[in-house]
């Protein structure tokens, strides 16, 4: 379903306030904005962003993500985001604050280590037509699942290794995303507010490293919450 034909939109463009902006408007202040700046993809130093596990539609039944900049726009977003087995899942799209598709991010139904895999969203062709970008599975299929690797989709990569992996537990807000040398990349942590209040696990911070591509670290979070 489009933007412009969504049933829920429509509605929520008739109420005076969104309440779900209007709850995260005191998690996270948003200051007056320049409409001709935009979000940049890869950042010249490390960037911080907010993330609630909740979905921006903010209507009963759906779920989904809503992350802000550290300046406390919406940047990216993923609504009714299902909790139903990835069988009946389907595909999974994530979006900028316009709500504009950036990636879509489809579960291998037949997959023992849960594998997803993660499509460049192009001019809304089907997944059959796009470029995979990416796949991402658990680790082990013995072991938990709060350990992840991620082999990127590229002519010159031959390698059996992960280009990416996990480290520390995703479900207690305590994560780190490493590169192949073992680097990190991004850090997921608890958000405290004014430096002495921890906020719960539906929101937290995610700390992205220079040179790294912000929509790639957005599409790892949003299969991490799934597999984790």
């Amino acid at each position: 379903m489009t933007e412009a034909t969504s049933p829920l939109r429509s509605v929520l463009s008739t109420l005076p306030f969104n309440p779900i902006t209007e709850r995260m408007s005191r998690i996270h202040p948003r200051p007056s904005r320049n409409d001709d700046e935009e979000f940049s993809t890869i950042a010249s130093h490390p960037s911080v962003w907010t993330v609630w596990n909740k979905s921006s539609m903010g209507f009963q039944g759906t779920d989904g993500f809503t992350i802000y900049d550290s300046k406390g726009r919406l940047a990216f977003r993923v609504d009714n985001y299902s909790r139903k087995h990835k069988c009946f899942a389907g595909e999974l799209l994530l979006m900028n604050g316009d709500g504009k598709s950036i990636m879509a991010l489809r579960p291998q139904i037949l997959s023992m280590h849960d594998r997803w895999r993660g499509f460049k969203d192009k001019d809304g062709m089907d997944t059959s037509c796009k470029t995979e970008v990416f796949s991402m599975r658990r680790h082990s299929i013995i072991q938990r699942a709060d350990k992840a690797e991620v082999f990127m989709d590229s002519p010159d990569n031959h390698s059996s290794e992960p280009n990416f992996r996990t480290e520390g537990c995703f479900k207690t807000r305590n994560c780190k995303i490493l590169d192949s040398n073992g680097d990190e990349v991004a850090h997921i942590i608890h958000k405290q507010v004014n430096d002495s209040v921890t906020l719960g696990d539906e929101v937290f911070s995610l700390i992205i490293q220079p040179s790294m591509d912000t929509e790639l670290i957005m599409a790892f979070l949003v299969i991490m919450d799934r597999i984790c």
